[in-house]
Protein backbone atom coordinates (compact mmCIF):
# COMPACT_ATOMS: atom_id res chain seq x y z
CA UNK A 1 0.00 0.00 0.00
CA UNK A 2 1.34 3.43 -0.96
CA UNK A 3 0.57 6.26 1.67
CA UNK A 4 1.25 9.71 1.63
CA UNK A 5 1.11 12.34 5.04
CA UNK A 6 -0.03 15.38 4.81
CA UNK A 7 1.86 18.30 2.80
CA UNK A 8 3.66 20.24 6.25
CA UNK A 9 6.71 20.38 5.49
CA UNK A 10 8.38 23.32 4.16
CA UNK A 11 11.39 22.90 2.27
CA UNK A 12 13.13 25.32 -1.04
CA UNK A 13 9.89 27.35 -0.94
CA UNK A 14 7.55 24.85 -1.13
CA UNK A 15 5.74 22.71 1.29
CA UNK A 16 6.15 18.76 0.80
CA UNK A 17 4.62 15.66 1.70
CA UNK A 18 6.43 12.01 2.55
CA UNK A 19 5.22 9.24 0.04
CA UNK A 20 6.15 5.80 1.39
CA UNK A 21 5.51 2.10 0.47
CA UNK A 22 4.60 -0.39 3.60
CA UNK A 23 5.04 -3.16 0.90
CA UNK A 24 7.74 -2.58 -1.33
CA UNK A 25 10.65 0.03 -3.15
CA UNK A 26 9.60 -1.54 -6.05
CA UNK A 27 6.00 -0.49 -5.56
CA UNK A 28 6.99 2.71 -4.42
CA UNK A 29 9.03 3.41 -7.30
CA UNK A 30 6.70 2.57 -9.80
CA UNK A 31 3.87 4.82 -8.29
CA UNK A 32 6.02 7.34 -8.11
CA UNK A 33 7.43 7.00 -11.74
CA UNK A 34 3.30 7.23 -12.61
CA UNK A 35 3.22 10.61 -11.01
CA UNK A 36 6.02 11.31 -13.00
CA UNK A 37 7.88 12.05 -9.96
CA UNK A 38 11.90 12.14 -10.85
CA UNK A 39 13.94 9.47 -8.91
CA UNK A 40 15.66 12.69 -7.36
CA UNK A 41 12.95 13.06 -5.48
CA UNK A 42 13.67 9.58 -3.35
CA UNK A 43 15.60 10.44 -0.05
CA UNK A 44 16.59 6.56 1.70
CA UNK A 45 13.13 5.39 2.57
CA UNK A 46 10.68 8.00 1.47
CA UNK A 47 9.47 10.40 -2.12
CA UNK A 48 9.47 14.32 -1.22
CA UNK A 49 6.06 14.72 -2.88
CA UNK A 50 5.17 19.00 -3.64
CA UNK A 51 1.99 20.05 -2.05
CA UNK A 52 0.81 20.29 -6.19
CA UNK A 53 0.97 16.19 -6.32
CA UNK A 54 -1.15 15.53 -2.96
CA UNK A 55 -4.10 15.28 -4.69
CA UNK A 56 -2.91 13.37 -7.69
CA UNK A 57 -0.90 10.96 -5.63
CA UNK A 58 -4.69 10.24 -3.31
CA UNK A 59 -6.73 10.31 -6.28
CA UNK A 60 -4.40 7.47 -8.28
CA UNK A 61 -4.61 5.48 -4.57
CA UNK A 62 -2.47 6.38 -2.20
CA UNK A 63 -3.76 6.46 1.70
CA UNK A 64 -3.59 9.61 2.87
CA UNK A 65 -2.36 9.30 6.46
CA UNK A 66 -0.50 11.18 9.69
CA UNK A 67 2.85 11.35 10.21
CA UNK A 68 2.88 9.48 12.20
CA UNK A 69 0.91 6.67 11.24
CA UNK A 70 3.22 6.45 8.03
CA UNK A 71 6.41 6.68 10.20
CA UNK A 72 4.69 3.27 12.18
CA UNK A 73 3.63 1.74 9.16
CA UNK A 74 7.06 2.08 7.23
CA UNK A 75 8.99 0.76 10.22
CA UNK A 76 6.93 -2.43 10.98
CA UNK A 77 7.18 -3.33 7.56
CA UNK A 78 10.93 -3.47 8.29
CA UNK A 79 11.58 -0.75 5.18
CA UNK A 80 12.69 2.46 7.25
CA UNK A 81 16.40 3.80 6.81
CA UNK A 82 17.42 6.14 8.85
CA UNK A 83 20.21 8.79 8.41
CA UNK A 84 23.76 7.55 9.35
CA UNK A 85 24.41 8.89 12.63
CA UNK A 86 28.04 11.32 12.14
CA UNK A 87 29.81 10.80 15.59
CA UNK A 88 31.79 13.21 16.99
CA UNK A 89 35.98 12.40 17.46
CA UNK A 90 36.10 12.22 21.82
CA UNK A 91 37.23 14.52 23.55
CA UNK A 92 41.35 14.29 23.79
CA UNK A 93 41.21 11.73 20.80
CA UNK A 94 43.87 14.55 18.44
CA UNK A 95 41.34 13.89 16.06
CA UNK A 96 40.43 17.89 14.28
CA UNK A 97 42.89 18.77 16.92
CA UNK A 98 45.65 20.23 14.21
CA UNK A 99 42.64 22.67 12.83
CA UNK A 100 41.78 24.57 16.32
CA UNK A 101 45.45 25.10 17.40
CA UNK A 102 46.20 21.69 19.15
CA UNK A 103 48.44 18.57 18.22
CA UNK A 104 50.29 19.31 15.17
CA UNK A 105 51.77 22.89 16.73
Amino acid sequence: MILIDPPLWPARGRVWSHMVSDVSYEELHAFAAGLGMPVRAFDRDHYDVPSELYEAAVSQGAEAVGCQELLLRLTRAGLRRRKAVRRRPAAGSGVGQALIGGADR
